[in-house]
């Protein structure tokens, strides 16, 4: 019988993502755009709650990336915007230091997939990002 400890490993290839990050904190915004660029993916983005959404529904993206606070139209009314739209069944993943129970939960029942609590590892979420892609293939 084979010892199955010294088998290889199984390993999920990586692949490149168009992503749509929604982000008002433009150090912050910038730190994700950047991490994901170099990690090879193609990343859109806004600071702007009603202008995100405008490029979110225009365009079709791998995954979400969206923060709550945001100007002009907060990330819950963008998420339950995205869902609204016949379109959109893009993964979500809400980025935001909103973190009881109850804001999480709020996060869900307006749409999202995931929800990550700032602050965060970059690397953290750039495999958040493909287990929901990978997710979303599947289905």
């Amino acid at each position: 019988m084979k010892n199955l400890s010294n088998t290889h490993t199984l390993q999920i290839k990586s692949r490149a993502l168009r992503l749509f990050v929604l982000e008002d904190d433009t150090d912050l915004l910038a730190s994700v755009v950047d991490y994901l660029t170099l990690a090879g993916h193609s990343v859109d983005c806004s600071s702007d709650g009603k202008s995100g959404l405008n490029l979110i529904l225009q365009n079709r993206y791998d995954a979400i990336v969206l923060d709550i606070n945001l100007p002009t139209m907060d990330g819950l009314h963008v998420c339950s915007a995205v869902r609204e739209s016949v379109k959109q069944a893009t993964p979500i993943i809400m980025l935001t230091a909103k973190d009881t129970e109850a804001e999480r939960i709020e996060g869900f029942e307006h749409g999202a997939d995931d929800y990550l609590v700032k602050p965060f590892s970059l690397r953290e979420l750039e495999m958040r990002l493909q287990a929901i892609t990978r997710r979303a293939v599947l289905n």
